[in-house]
Formats: structure tokens, sequence, C-alpha cells
């Protein structure tokens, strides 16, 4: 068999697997144990006599697929991962192929161009200044600059790494002293808390900012938050807002809290890992008001923008507080030569890295900016629909009103416990597929719109599949 063939029969058994997820001929999701799994691939007979091809890569694909989590399935209702479009999968498999690691312009100048061009667009929507594309002109004006990274995580610790060397440029070799602490609302990302880790500020000196009663930062106490710390003698590497919370996808006030930063002088970093893309939507932007007035901003592509995973980007106002962070030494790579691009191995922490910028580019030039937005709009839309549907069913609540695509939910009258069951039978039944969360010690459902082929009428199916399975 060639590469031709054994691509064409992979692209057959793909096309396969979308049409019987969005109509629902197989379960959304399908857990087996790792023994299980791996005796029904046949792992160890087929690492062993290295045919992968023919037959039998198309048994091993089938069986593969059939137990994979279903994205296009209607029912996916349960985490923040993109529905990828066809063709930015496609570009997933030219990068895979063509393998250019991209930090260093001469291991990949196309890769590293569409990068640079899509960093750009980015910098654009957010109102900063763009990277020149005549490199000898870097930094001469005020400019940002950007990099797109494996996850939001490492983009998350990317930019409170720029944050805490912009703070004290001593740090990276002299290592970080005890005086550092980072503001944070509780309802940061996780990742906030663990790259304080990493970085040397400590998850314990992550000081939660005060928040309303759906979990926004509450600018008014911002200032007694901001003395408090200095009235201990600690330095602040950074102030960090969501926009918008993993949990409720609720925004915080990005324009007030950037306009307290920028009075205090603190370097203000938006997590917008999920939420960013409301910048592509010309009438969701406004819950990002004031966006500029950041230093940082994370905006995750494999998210909301329809892009396989993974392909974050991490995007600064001022372009010298990547490049300051880090310089490396390395005689085999750094010298002088001939090099007409950039090399972003100089913006963040990786060498070896992906050609990222080339699935996001191909997934939203088959788009288009107009289809972009209208799925954004949809999404955020059908949360809205959903709300204003559960709230007044007798039986159910709902505590926040969305901002976003993400619907916190509970049955009324129900215990926290008795929350998970469902959840875990509605998994097992294979329709529906969602996660759960908890606002104020109480357990709630929660849905996460990604799909654009769920519609109103799935998500009534659900609430009526839920309240069967509570009678039961």
């Amino acid at each position: 068999m060639s590469f031709y063939d054994d691509g064409r029969q992979v692209l057959t058994g793909l096309e396969a697997y979308y049409n019987e997820s969005v109509q629902k001929e197989k379960k959304v999701i399908r857990q087996q144990g790792i023994r299980a799994l791996h005796q029904e691939l046949d792992l160890a007979a087929r690492l062993k006599a290295g045919n992968l091809t023919g037959e039998n890569l198309e048994t091993f694909l089938r069986t593969y697929l059939d137990n994979t989590t279903r994205l296009h399935h209607p029912g996916f209702l349960a985490h923040q991962v993109g529905v990828p479009h066809p063709t930015g999968a496609l570009g997933s498999l030219i990068d895979g192929f063509t393998n250019n690691a991209m930090s260093i312009y001469e291991m990949g100048p196309a890769a590293a161009a569409i990068e640079f061009f899509m960093v750009n667009v980015l910098l654009e929507k957010i109102g900063w200044v763009p990277m020149p594309t005549e490199i000898e002109t870097r930094l001469t004006y005020p400019h940002g600059a950007g990099i797109l990274t494996h996850g939001g995580s490492l983009a998350n610790l990317t930019a409170l790494l720029a944050a805490r060397n912009r703070l004290d440029s001593t740090i990276r070799e002299n290592g970080a002293p005890p005086d550092l602490v980072l503001l944070a609302p509780a309802s940061s990302h996780y990742s906030i808390a663990k790259a304080a880790g990493i970085i040397g500020i400590g998850e314990k000196k992550v000081l939660p900012l005060a928040l309303d009663s759906h979990g926004r930062v509450r600018v008014s106490k911002l200032e007694a938050a901001f003395q408090a710390a200095a009235d201990q003698g600690r330095r602040i590497v950074a102030l960090v807002a969501n926009a918008c919370a993993t949990g409720t996808g609720l925004y915080d006030p990005v324009g007030e809290i950037g306009d307290f930063c920028n009075e205090k002088g603190i370097w203000f970093h938006v997590d917008g890992a999920h939420g960013g893309a409301a910048l592509f939507s010309g009438t969701r932007k406004k819950l990002l008001d004031g966006i500029h007035k950041a230093d940082s901003m994370v905006i995750d592509a494999h998210k909301m923008l329809r892009t396989p995973t993974v392909c974050a980007a991490l995007l600064v106002k001022d372009a010298s507080a990547l490049d300051q962070t880090f310089q490396s030494k390395a005689e085999y790579l750094f010298h002088e030569k001939k090099n007409p691009g950039f090399d972003f191995l100089g913006q963040g922490m990786e060498c070896t890295k992906a050609g990222l910028g080339l699935k996001f580019f191909m997934t939203l030039a088959a788009l288009g900016e107009k289809k972009i937005e209208a799925y954004i709009d949809t999404a955020y839309g059908l949360a809205l629909e959903a709300f204003d549907y559960i709230r007044v069913q007798p039986d159910f609540e709902a505590p926040v009103k969305p901002e976003s695509n993400i619907l916190c939910f509970r049955l009324r009258a129900v215990d926290n416990e008795t929350q998970i069951r469902i959840r875990d039978r509605l998994i097992e039944e294979g329709s529906f597929y969602l996660s759960s969360t908890k606002l104020g010690g109480v357990r709630y459902l929660r849905i996460v719109i990604m799909n654009p082929e769920t519609t109103m009428d799935h998500l009534r199916d659900l609430i009526a599949a839920i309240r069967e399975m509570a009678a039961e």
C-alpha cells in the first residue's frame, strides 16, 4: 500500500466517523478500561508485527474511532474543546508530514511566516500595534508581539514569566525572592496557580481578589487588595482577570480592571483562553471592552475558533517584554547567518515547536471571519436561549445568566451526589456528555455549546432525559 492509498483510507474512515457522529448513530462517549482497550486495539501484536497498513490500518482505525469521544456528536456538551473544521485538520496532517520545527526560521520558513501573520491578526483584534514584517525595525518603535503555544496553560505560564521578569530582571539568574505575590480571582483557571508555583511565586502567594455573588472581580475592592499587599511589603507580579471564567463563562470587567492596573503600574494579564474569541464577533466583543488596556492576553484557537488541538496564543502589548524574557545561548543555533525571517525561539519556552499557525490559518481561511462570527454568536445565543428555557422549568434552576456558551444548572431538591450520578448515567447511556462544577459549594451540571450541529431541540431532549433519570 502507498501513502496515498493509506491516506485515502484514513480520510474515508474519518468521513464515515463524522457522519455517524452527526447523525447520532453512535454514543457520544465510550469509555473502557485501559487493559480492555489495549486488547481491543491489539496494540502488542501490532507493535510486534510492524505492518500497520492496508487492511490492518483500516481495522485499527475503525476500532480506534469507536473508542473516541465524538466531538461532532450534537450531544457533546462537556468541555471547552472545539469541534475542528476539516480544513484545519488537513493543516494538522500537512504539519505532521512536513515536520518543520519552526521556532528557528530556517527550520520552517512558511510555518513561521504564517504564525507571524496570525499573531498579528490577533494583536490587531485586541487593538495593539502588530509586529513589523521588516524584522530589522523590530523594537525601534512600540509594538506588540506574541507566540502560538501548545495550550493555554503554557501561554499563561509564558505571560507570567514575562510579567515577573519585567518586575525584576534579576530573578531569571538569581532566583525568585520571597516577596512576590500574584493577584487573581479564585475562579481563575488552575493553570494560574500552577504557573505561580513553577516560576517561584508559590501557589500560596496567589492572593484571591474579592468577587461578586457570581464570581466576577469586584473593581471597588481592588484598592484594598493592592494596599494589603503593599502593607506586607509584597511586590505584585501581575493581576489576572478572566475572559471568561472556566466554570461559569462570565467575564470580568477588563476595562475597569485595566484602568486600575495602569494607574498602579501593575502588569495586567487577561486569561481569554475561551472567551477571547469574542473579539471576532461584532456584537460579543463588547464583553471585552477595554481589553487594549491589558499587558498580556491568552486566546485558545482550539476552543471557540474551531482549530484542531492544540493551538493557543500568548499576546503582549510590549514586544520587549518577551524579547527580554527568553534570551538564550546555543552556538549551534545562534550565530551570524543569513536570516530573512524571524526566530520564535526567543519568544517562549519551546525549542522544537509544531507549525501551529498553519492549522489556525487554514481553519479561518476555510470559514472566513463572517462564518466564525456567526458560529460564536450562535453558540453564545443558544446558551442564553437554553437558560431562558431551563429557568422556567419548575424542577430546575439556573443560577447565572450566561455571557458565553457555558451554562450551569441543576435539578431542584436534589443533593450534590445525585447531580453527579445523573451525569454518570447520561454518559453511560451515550446520548449526551456534559460536565459539572461547583458554585458556592453547590454542585451544578454544566454544558458548553461547542458543536455547530447542536440545536435547542437537543437541549430540550437533554432536560427531558435528566428529568426521566431523576424519576428513576
